[in-house]
């Protein structure tokens, strides 16, 4: 029985959707698995449960598990990549096989040549696309494959008569197999780690090499001191900029495919006592590019940002320290706007992703081409919407003031602590008051939290010091979210991290993101006419039911979404 009938034998699908898949399937030559899960049909650990079953083949979960190095490398990586299959045990000279597809009857065939090569027997198990992956990590180990590019980039340095390369010598070194695997390995890690960033930096003693992940800087390699001038020079290399200039900054940008992705960095250089420091932003589509429910963005809130966004013009305002995800929540809202029928064009600073069918545009200050300069050239451009990185200044918050008071939608970040200090932000900046209550739509405020690993977040009863605070925060949600939040309130636990293969051993996989969000009113544009002060404007925010960000973390809390820790620790200046 193949998977499909089982799953019409569960009613998890009726024939007609069954039939549709497999001529998916069939036409788009991918696995079934791919497209039940792409369409929420099920879960990937309840599929493969379902999976397991139609095939007969018993299903391995290999969390927490040492699997030794030495039994991961008994099938080659390029082989294992292609047919989906890893090495799990060995026992008396049998391999147990865990394979992502065992019905593939290629697979099969390759690893029957396999075995007959390496003179082993085997047994299949079947593993899921989430196992398969944070085995193949962990088969690749960053700091090994390192570890022999540095020996052959050692014996080259070593043949080199001085002790500093020249600018000829680095250009052939840098093009070399050991200098460019090493520098691969480090892009290719940060991609698979979810890094957003590279820290490249020489010390006293030797080159360190960290990531950003989940906004957190981790250690994660220490190399030579002397690889450090062929590692940057093979990065200004590739990001098109000059090798024999150490002196003063310089950035750059470069593409390149790793696992099948289009990857996207963006290299910046900074002249240190040490030497030069390197850090390069990781761009990918896939993690920078999301829609509101990945955001985090719900409820209320959201509703209040799709009706300011439906509006033909008006201001909306995205708020919160460098890193808080001001711009992925702007993509967002721009992305949901994107349509034929409308031109839209934004200013950054700089372009981060690029998406289909807007027209985006990089300032370059050095050149005079700043955010005023740049606004005042898209409003020649016959604009709908407009999104400005950033109002630094009186000239382009008057500019953008003007823009949408000539009827455009216009998107842009501010730095303010919350929602409620937009308007004297903007009050302090110059703008008349009384176009304030014409032009501003809403405000929206955030800051980044860690999400909780759904394979291994543990339910615990939290401490009484915990509980309290819990209670405090409960109480003073307002009445419409208490009552949302009954059955989770009633429950009386909450989550914490633990840490898997899945997640790195860390607990979290990924960030999302918790949200304020102030909308205009009548009563709002009354206070700003008056007194637009924080302090009448947080009543005014009160009286419209708004969570502020400390409120919506205490939700995803008991949602099991994310941890008390994290709440706390994102939104504790806000307090």
């Amino acid at each position: 029985m193949d998977l499909l009938s089982v799953l019409i034998q569960k009613n998890v699908l009726d024939q007609e959707k069954a039939a549709a898949l497999r001529s998916r399937a069939a036409t788009e030559s991918r696995p079934v698995e791919t497209f039940i899960i792409e369409e929420n049909i099920l879960d990937e650990e309840t599929l493969f449960q379902y999976k397991g079953e139609a095939l007969n083949i018993p299903i391995r979960n290999v969390k927490g598990e040492d699997i030794p190095g030495s039994v991961l490398d008994l099938i080659p990586e390029e082989s294992a990549k292609y047919y989906s299959m890893v090495p799990l045990k060995e026992e008396k000279g049998k391999l147990e096989i865990g394979m992502v597809y065992p019905e593939d009857v290629k697979a099969r065939e390759a690893l029957q040549f396999l075995a007959r090569q390496g003179n082993f027997s085997y047994a299949i198990v079947l593993i899921s696309p989430k196992t398969f992956d944070a085995l193949m990590r962990r088969k690749r180990d960053a700091k090994q494959e390192v570890e022999q590019a540095l020996e052959e980039l050692q014996e080259d340095i070593a043949k080199e008569k001085k002790n500093v390369p020249s600018t000829a010598e680095l250009s052939r070194l840098v093009e070399e197999a050991p200098i460019t695997k090493m520098v691969a390995v480090v892009l290719r890690n940060a991609v698979e780690g979810k890094a957003s960033d590279i820290h490249i930096e020489p010390t006293k003693k030797d080159l360190r090499v960290r990531f950003r992940f989940m906004g957190q800087l981790h250690a994660s390699l220490v190399l030579p001191l002397k690889a450090h001038a062929a590692i940057v020079a093979r990065v200004k290399i590739l990001a098109d900029m000059r090798i024999d200039e150490t002196r003063i900054p310089q950035g750059g940008r470069f593409s390149t495919t790793i696992e099948g992705k289009a990857i996207d960095f963006r290299v910046s250089t900074l002249p240190t006592a040490m030497g030069e420091k390197v850090v390069i932003r990781v761009l990918d589509p896939e993690t920078g590019l999301k829609d509101f429910e990945q955001l985090g963005l719900e409820g209320v809130a959201l509703e209040k940002i799709k009706e300011a966004a439906k509006a033909p013009y008006g201001l909306l305002f995205a708020t919160g320290p460098t890193g808080s995800g001001k711009t992925t929540t702007l993509y967002a809202v721009l992305r949901s706007l994107n349509k034929t029928n409308v031109n839209i064009v934004s200013l950054e600073d700089p372009v981060e992703y690029v998406i289909q069918g807007v027209n985006q545009s990089q300032v370059q200050p050095e050149i005079g081409y700043d955010f005023a300069q740049g606004l005042r050239e898209i409003l020649r451009q016959d604009p709908d919407i407009i999104m400005v990185g950033e109002v630094r200044d009186a000239e382009t918050a008057s500019l953008a003031i003007h823009a949408a008071l000539t009827g455009h939608l216009v998107l842009s970040t501010l730095h303010t602590n919350n929602a409620i200090g937009i308007i004297p932000r903007l009050v302090d900046m110059g703008v008349d008051r009384y176009l304030l209550p014409a032009t501003l739509s809403a405000g929206l405020a955030q800051r980044l939290v860690r999400r909780l690993c759904e394979e291994c977040k543990e339910e615990v009863k939290p401490k009484k010091a915990i509980q309290g605070l819990l209670d405090r925060e409960v109480a003073s949600l307002p009445e419409y979210v208490r009552k949302e939040m009954e059955p989770q309130i009633a429950r009386g636990t909450i989550f914490e991290p633990k840490g898997c293969d899945a997640c790195g051993t860390t607990g979290y996989a990924g960030r999302i993101g918790v949200f304020e969000v102030l909308v205009m009113t009548e009563e709002l544009a009354g206070i700003i006419l008056e007194k637009p002060s924080e302090h009448e404007i947080q009543k005014e925010a009160e009286r419209q039911n708004m969570l502020n960000m400390r409120q919506d973390g205490i939700k995803k809390v008991l949602e099991g979404i994310t941890t008390i820790e994290e709440v706390l620790r994102a939104t504790a200046e806000n307090q």
